[in-house]
C-alpha cells in the first residue's frame, strides 16, 4: 500500500467478542478507532484498553495484536509517509473529540485520500493537525518480561477485583513476594501495588464504556466503595467516572 499514490487509506469492519487479530505490523502508520465497543491492543512492551471515545496511534513497523472485547465496530485509518512524519514515533492513546470523530467517519466514507486532489489534501492535513493536538490518554499497562511477573499481570488483568494477599499471588506465580517487588519496578516502571491499581482503573474504563453503572464498576474492580473508586478514577484520568460514562 505504501507508495501507491494515496496519503490515507481506510478500513471499516465489525468484529465479535473474542475475535483476535494476531501479531502483525504495517509499513504505514495506523490510527485504530472503535466507533463502538472496546478493544485491547498489545505491543511487545505494553497493552492498551481502547474504548469508543479513544483511539490508538501505531507508528509504521510496530508489531501489535488486537483482542475484541464485545462487538466492536473497528474504524482504521492508514497514513502514509511523509504525511505521517509529524505524528508520534511510539504508540499513544488519544482522546477522540467530536470533531476528530466526525472527520474519521467522513474520511472512511470517502475511502482514500489522494494528495493530488486539493480537497483530499486539506482533509489529510486537518486529520494530522487534530491528531497532533489530541489529548493523550494513559490507557496502557506496561508488561513485564519475566514469565513469573507476567503471570501475575495476567491474573490481575483477568480479575482486577482479586483481593488476595500479594504473598498468595506471588506463590501462585512461582515467585517470592520480594522477587516480584523487584521485578515490577525494574521491568514496568511501576511498583507491584501501583500496577494492580492501574489495571483496576483501566478495567473500569472497559466497564463504564459498556454502560455498567459506577457502583457496579467499583465493585467489579475491587474497590470498597463507589466514593473510593471515584476518587482514584478522577485522580488517574482527570474526569469523574460519571462524567466519563456520559461521553460514551
Amino acid at each position: 500500500m505504501s507508495g501507491d499514490g494515496f496519503d490515507v487509506r481506510t478500513l471499516a469492519a465489525t468484529f465479535y467478542a473474542g475475535t483476535t487479530l494476531g501479531a502483525h505490523r504495517h509499513a504505514w502508520g495506523q490510527l485504530v478507532f472503535a466507533a463502538s465497543g472496546v478493544m485491547r491492543v498489545t505491543t511487545e512492551a505494553a497493552a492498551w484498553t481502547i474504548p469508543p471515545t479513544r483511539a490508538i496511534w501505531l507508528p509504521a513497523g510496530v508489531p501489535h495484536a488486537i483482542v475484541v472485547q464485545g462487538e466492536v465496530a473497528l474504524r482504521t485509518l492508514y497514513i502514509d509517509r511523509p504525511r505521517s512524519d509529524p505524528l508520534p514515533k511510539a504508540p499513544e492513546a488519544l482522546e477522540v473529540a467530536p470533531l476528530l470523530r466526525e472527520l474519521i467517519l467522513h474520511i472512511l466514507a470517502i475511502g482514500m485520500l489522494a494528495p493530488d486532489r486539493p480537497e483530499h489534501d486539506r482533509l489529510a492535513g486537518l486529520l494530522v493537525d487534530l491528531l497532533i493536538s489530541a489529548r493523550r490518554e494513559d490507557l496502557s499497562l506496561p508488561l513485564p518480561r519475566d514469565a513469573r511477573a507476567l503471570r501475575v499481570a495476567e491474573i490481575w488483568r483477568r480479575d482486577p477485583a482479586d483481593g488476595r494477599a500479594l504473598a498468595d499471588i506471588a506463590r501462585e506465580a512461582g515467585a517470592s513476594l520480594r522477587t516480584l517487588q523487584r521485578l515490577f519496578p525494574a521491568e514496568t516502571g511501576l511498583s507491584l501495588e501501583a500496577w494492580r491499581q492501574k489495571a483496576r482503573l483501566i478495567h473500569a474504563v472497559t466497564r463504564l464504556s459498556a454502560g455498567v453503572s459506577v457502583t457496579e464498576t467499583a465493585l467489579d474492580c475491587g474497590y470498597q466503595s463507589p466514593a473510593a473508586f471515584a476518587e482514584a478514577f478522577t485522580r488517574r484520568f482527570g474526569v469523574s467516572p460519571t462524567r466519563f460514562a456520559g461521553r460514551r
